[in-house]
């Protein structure tokens, strides 16, 4: 049985780094701060407490439904979270500002996560007869479209996101990988190309990452070793290590992740690579103790990716009683994860 791995990219946005952005709160100490806080912590159901408390007290009740909105987000309760950005957004005083916006992007992700792609669609629309310069909801709903089979709407979308991002480059990518993912590579190739045209003044590291997505991975390796002479990040490392992989050259890959991770011992996500390329290499205990150590360092970005590979790597390693342990913790954390709640199952029947 071929597994899913959690391989994310620098672009790939998780629930949780979503939720961990944009979390205004009140006061220092208030129910509200606290609660905001608890989100930030991955810790919703504490999250909900604080902040109903910050209802039954008086507390800004704009700001707390829209905290109870994301932390019920966090529980995979998408339509309860859609209920309390409704609340959030009767608050307003008719004025549309940067909160409301905020509010419809919470509001349009849970209703896309819910199934809902209609409303969802609604939302993204609505937003853009705002403003038409909403360069994300363009792309957002380009994907929407994309899931709807609406692919003429969804390149329209897609060709004016970039039209008003033109020089970021990550929305190429995000473009790219949204194609990709609806089997149309080459269209997500047409973006990439369309980048490398526009953006002369390129720098090595972004040469390299769309070179690493175009498949050309030995020009991505020579970009992105020129890049590591000036600055080595673990993005950098991570998709530097993944074009040497790619070549065939598992050996200085490894090389390149343990040589990073003696100099920084907290970055979860080599952690999770090195563990991902021993789990290629079927060395299971290397792998177990990669991601482990990733996920001593707690960090909300990668902790969903950690804790699912953790529990795969248990499978591997032919333990069927841990890896159901740590896939019912997972779910309990994740609940919208549909494909790990039927691993659950295969586990728990084992």
């Amino acid at each position: 049985m071929k597994k899913r791995l959690f391989m994310l990219s620098i672009l790939g946005i998780s629930i949780s780094a979503l939720l961990a952005g944009c979390n205004p709160g009140g006061g220092p100490g208030s129910n509200l701060s606290l609660g905001m806080d608890a989100i930030e912590a991955q810790e919703y159901s504490e999250a909900l407490t604080c902040l109903n408390r910050a209802l039954a007290e008086g507390e800004d009740k704009r700001l707390t439904y829209r905290g109870l909105g994301i932390a019920h987000m966090g529980l995979g309760e998408y339509d309860r979270a859609v209920d309390d950005f409704m609340n959030s957004l009767k608050g307003s005083n008719g004025l549309v500002g940067k909160l409301d916006y905020d509010i419809n992007y919470y509001m349009a992700l849970s209703q896309f996560k819910s199934g809902d792609l209609d409303a969802a669609l609604d939302t993204y629309n609505a937003i853009l007869g705002l403003d038409d310069k909403q360069a994300d909801a363009h792309y957002l709903r380009g994907r929407i479209e994309l899931l709807k089979n609406d692919k003429t709407a969804a390149l329209a979308d897609f060709d004016r996101a970039v039209e008003l991002k033109s020089s970021d480059y990550d929305l190429y990518i995000s473009i790219y990988e949204a194609l990709d993912d609806a089997g149309d590579k080459q269209d997500g190739e047409n973006y990439i190309n369309m980048a490398l045209q526009k953006n002369g003044r390129m720098t090595d590291y972004q040469s390299g990452l769309f070179s690493y997505y175009l498949g050309k991975y030995d020009e991505a390796r020579q970009s992105l070793e020129a890049a590591r002479k000036d600055d080595e990040s673990d993005k950098l490392v991570l998709y530097l290590g993944r074009s040497y992989e790619a070549l065939g050259d598992i050996n200085y890959a490894a090389t390149l992740y343990r040589e990073y991770l003696e100099k920084d011992p907290d970055s979860a996500c080599i952690y999770n690579e090195e563990g991902l390329m021993y789990l290629k290499q079927e060395e299971y205990m290397k792998a177990l103790t990669a991601f482990e150590n990733g996920m001593a360092l707690n960090d909300p970005s990668y902790n969903q990716s950690l804790m699912f590979n953790e529990a795969v790597t248990y499978e591997y390693l032919l333990d069927f009683k841990k890896a159901a342990v740590l896939m019912k913790e997972y779910i309990e954390k994740y609940p919208d994860d549909e494909e790990a709640q039927r691993e659950y199952i295969f586990l728990s029947t084992r």
